[in-house]
């Protein structure tokens, strides 16, 4: 069993910048795609980024290109998501997510789940 921990949420305003930390249990994060989803009330989650296991590709949400940035240091277990010049309607409970390769991460198939970090943009 592999447990997600995720951190870095909070409250900033409009325009401004938070970074996401997922740090997994188990030195096994680099056999995972990893991503990052979000979920508002009432709604699906989506999927924000995600990064391949080896080679580093990434895949964004429409939303989110060229403002989000999804990174990991294998050697840290670590996963990041830079979010930058963020908006009121990226509110969210983010989500880390890991899967065994990034089709099944894009479509929801899902091995692990963190426990979900509040992100809140303000006017």
């Amino acid at each position: 069993q592999v447990q997600l921990v995720e951190s870095g949420g909070g409250l900033v305003q409009d325009g401004g910048s938070l970074r996401l930390s997922c740090a997994a249990s188990k030195r096994t994060l680099s056999t995972y795609a990893m991503g990052w989803y979000r979920q508002t009330p009432g709604k699906e989650r989506d999927l924000v980024a995600g990064i391949t296991r080896s080679d580093g590709d990434t895949k964004y949400g429409d939303s989110v290109k060229g403002r989000f940035t999804i990174s990991r240091e294998n050697g840290k277990d670590t996963v990041y998501l830079q979010m930058n010049n963020l908006k009121p309607n990226d509110t969210a409970v983010y989500y880390c997510a890991a899967a065994m390769n990034m089709e099944r991460l894009t479509t929801g198939v899902i091995a692990y789940w963190g426990q979900g970090t509040q992100v809140t943009v303000s006017t």
